[in-house]
Order: C-alpha cells, then sequence, then structure tokens
C-alpha cells in the first residue's frame, strides 16, 4: 500500500528578506536560494522522508529545474516514476520573500502543472487500487483535481485535500473528501467568514462537514488546530518552536497526518503527528529541505510528548 500524491512540482525561488517590501518599493535582501517546492511535491518529501511509501503523480518541463525537481524528490525517497517530463513547457515556480517574523508572500509561475490532463489522471488510476491515502491540493486544474477524487472514491482510497491556493469548490466536490485541511484564512474564504478564535474555527468546520466533508481540520498556527467530524469536535494545541521560515510548513502538516493515518493512529493522534512535522518544518528554511526524516521526528515527538 501507498500513499499516492496528485498535484504541483515547483522550483521555489527564495529571498530573504528584513521585511516584505511594499508595492513599487525595492528593498536589499539578505540571501537567494533555490529549494525544491510545490504543494504535492513538498507533500510527498514529508510523507516520505517520515517513512511512508510514497508516490508522486505530477508534470515537469523539459529544462533544468525538471530534471533537478525529479532527484530531489528521487533522494527524499519519493517514488517518482509516474512524473512526465513536458518537453514543451517551463517547469513551475515560485518567487518567495520571507521575512525576518518568518512570514512570507508568494508568486507562482505554474509552468508544467496547469497542462496536467487525462494523461495524468491515467497514471494516477492504475496505482490507486494500490493506495491508501491520495493527497491532494489546488494547484493544478480543478477538474482534473476533482475527478481524482472521484476515482479515489471508487478505490475507497481516504482523500486529503489541502484546499490552497484556495479557489472556489464545486458542491460536488465536497462528499468527495474525507479530510479538508485549510488555514484559518483558506478556511475563511472558502465560508465567507473571518477566523479569529477558536469558536470561529468550530464555525468553519461545521460549514465544511455540512457541504459533505467527512472530517475538517482548520490549522491556526501557534493558536493550535480545531477538528470536527459529525461525531465530534475538539482542539489541539500547537507545539512551540521558535519559527524561521513557514514556507511549507502547512504542507508538512499535511505529510505528517498522512503518515500518521497510514499507520493506523487514530484521527486526533494523527493530527498531531501533522502539527508536530509542521513545528519542526517551521524551525529551518526552504520548503522541502526543511522537512523532518523519521529520527528527527520521533525525538521531538518523546520530547514533547
Amino acid at each position: 500500500m501507498t500513499v499516492l500524491v496528485f498535484g504541483s512540482i515547483n522550483m521555489d525561488l527564495v529571498i530573504r528578506t528584513p521585511r516584505i517590501p511594499a508595492p513599487g518599493e525595492t528593498i536589499i535582501g539578505h540571501e537567494f536560494f533555490t529549494a525544491g517546492g510545490g504543494k504535492g511535491a513538498n507533500q510527498a518529501v514529508a510523507a516520505a522522508r517520515l517513512a511512508a511509501p510514497t508516490k508522486m503523480i505530477g508534470r515537469v518541463g523539459g529544462d533544468s529545474f525538471g530534471v533537478d525537481m525529479i532527484r530531489l524528490l528521487a533522494e527524499s525517497n519519493v517514488d517518482v516514476d509516474s512524473i512526465f517530463v513536458d518537453e514543451n513547457v517551463a517547469t513551475g515556480v515560485a518567487i518567495i520573500a520571507v521575512d525576518d517574523a518568518a512570514q512570507n508572500n508568494i508568486i507562482i509561475a505554474s509552468g508544467a502543472n496547469s497542462r496536467v490532463d487525462q494523461t495524468d489522471l491515467d497514471r494516477l488510476k492504475q496505482h490507486l487500487p494500490h493506495a491508501k491515502i491520495l493527497l491532494l491540493q489546488l494547484e493544478i486544474p480543478l477538474d482534473m483535481i476533482v475527478a481524482a477524487a472521484q476515482l479515489a472514491r471508487q478505490h475507497n482510497v481516504t482523500v486529503i485535500l489541502d484546499p490552497a491556493p484556495t479557489q472556489p469548490l464545486p458542491a460536488e466536490f465536497y462528499p468527495l473528501i474525507d479530510i479538508i485541511t485549510p488555514n484559518e484564512i483558506e478556511a475563511g474564504q472558502l465560508c465567507n467568514s473571518v477566523i479569529k478564535t477558536k469558536e470561529d474555527a468550530f464555525g468553519a468546520a461545521q460549514q465544511l462537514l455540512g457541504r459533505g466533508v467527512r472530517q475538517a481540520i482548520i490549522k491556526m498556527g501557534a493558536a493550535g488546530m480545531v477538528y470536527a467530524s459529525q461525531e465530534k469536535a475538539d482542539f489541539i494545541p500547537a507545539f512551540q518552536v521558535t519559527a524561521v521560515d513557514t514556507v511549507a510548513a502547512g504542507d508538512s502538516f499535511n505529510g505528517g497526518l498522512a503518515t500518521a493515518l497510514f499507520e493506523g493512529l487514530p484521527l486526533p493522534e494523527a493530527i498531531r503527528w501533522g502539527a508536530a512535522a509542521g513545528a519542526l518544518s517551521a524551525t529551518k528554511s526552504g520548503a522541502q529541505p526543511s522537512m523532518a526524516y523519521r529520527p528527527e521526528f520521533d525525538a521531538f515527538l518523546k520530547a514533547n510528548a
């Protein structure tokens, strides 16, 4: 059995800067580096480094970034055999500014990710009979994401959606989602509300359940997480760490969550695994470079038991 990830693959171009510049402003940054990124690839790396057998389905372009991304994913133990190299387009890139408070802004050029189509879906379909969990995000065409969830439902595969970058979702999509994992901003956008408190988050979670989602987890950064199903709702506090860079902390959360569920842990414990993976990611720079391998992760959980 495997964890499947169907989604985006980007090369991140990162500048660390004292603060996020205002429109029209030029400032001097501290440093520049490139790192593997894309929400799909990030989640694949997060799960694979935690020892879940993980397969990535997506596209890169016929350029050096594409070669680099396949290599980086393979080095993190992700199965890359189902990544398609689209020679006629560039690999997706994300331009990221990270300030001294560990906040960031991101601009994405989708490249090959925007060309994911039925042929990629066909590759996904081949692997669903041997999958336990399917991780989805919103950086590839939405019709392909919905179709992937439909196929996963036919094979009794658990569907976890990270609804980012946020966009309106068709009503028929929600009942295909087993677990949805927005942060408070994304949940507010989906539910047309402002989420500032735990009570706000519980209200948004109930809205998402009302649309057909089976379980909703709303991440509120250092303020913790709420989760709800038809049977239960609860709050789980965050791990307290000194954040250096929050890029991909949410992707790390989903990788940790998926790994725990893959190993058969109950949802509250799986959410705690996700929180631990996200917290560890926030203590390091970059997206995929920040993601913990299993020994570091296990030691962190033990130290914070």
